[in-house]
Parts: structure tokens; sequence; C-alpha cells
């Protein structure tokens, strides 16, 4: 059977960002990187192709020009078991110049997409009560950062 592997395409900074990435995200790690030749116009030293690790999953990476920028038509969905963990990847994503986006989205430095999404709130605005689910899916699009704890209280109607 053929894999599918998600190929980032970033503008010349791809290494610091998969080295950012598996630093950040256990069980991940960089599998290699392969830099242009000098030779290569504007490009040596850059990376021509990377393949790395986030949990387990496999990626592709290159340096390839302004071209084609990142859009949130793409983003990565990092589930997190408790505010701790959605507190830790949001702060460390939105740092040096990432930007805080509404309803767990955000842009990372590198202009990449990414969803934070705690586990409690997919089970909240799953529960088979429609009104719950629809006093979480509420205070879900009042917020950037996921409060798991203010989303429970309005679930409740607190």
């Amino acid at each position: 059977m053929s894999d599918v592997i998600p190929f980032l395409w970033f503008d010349d900074d791809a290494e610091s960002a998969i080295r950012f990435y598996t630093a950040l995200i256990p069980g991940s790690e960089v599998v290699s990187v392969a830099t242009y030749p000098d030779e290569v116009p504007g490009m040596g030293g850059k990376v021509m192709h990377a393949h790395f690790r986030l949990a387990g999953r496999d990626y592709y990476a290159m340096d390839a020009g302004p071209q084609f920028p990142f859009t949130e038509a793409i983003s990565l969905f990092l589930s997190c078991a408790d505010q701790e963990e959605v507190d830790r990847y949001w702060y460390a994503l939105t740092a040096d110049g990432g930007q805080e986006q509404p309803c767990a989205w955000l842009k990372d430095r590198w202009g990449v997409s990414w969803q934070i999404v705690p586990d409690r709130l997919v089970e909240l605005i799953r529960d088979t009560d429609p009104d719950r689910s629809h006093r979480a899916v509420q205070a879900m699009l009042g917020m950037t950062r996921i409060d798991i704890a203010a989303l429970e209280a309005a679930a409740d109607g607190s």
C-alpha cells in the first residue's frame, strides 16, 4: 500500500522548524536532512529534503522560497490530554512571532497553522445533551487558547 505523508514547503527555515517541532513533541525525531549544494543559486545550505517524525508520524519538508506560503487551509491538529499540555504547546508555538487565532487555532512563527485541542473539548462538543454541546461550542467560539475549566463551566450552564 502507498503511504500518504504530509510535505511542508517552507520559505527558507525548514531545519529550524523541524528541530523545534521534534524537540517540542514527544515521540518525535529528525530522520534525515539533505541540503542544497552551494552551486544552486540562492539555495546553498538550505533544506532540499528533510524527513522527520512528529509523535511517530512521518513528514517531509523543504526550503523552496516564498511562492507558496502556508494557509489555514491545512493545519496540524495536536490532541492534548489536559490544560497543562494545551498551555505548553500553545505558548511554545505562539512564541517568537506566532499568532493566536480563534477557537484553538494558531500560526507558529513559520506560518504553519496548528489546532491545539484538548480531548475534553471534543468530548463536550459531542455531548449527547444538545444544550450542553451548544454551550460548549459557544464558549469555544469566544476563546483563542482553550481554557478547559471555563469550557466545562459554560457547558454546565455556570
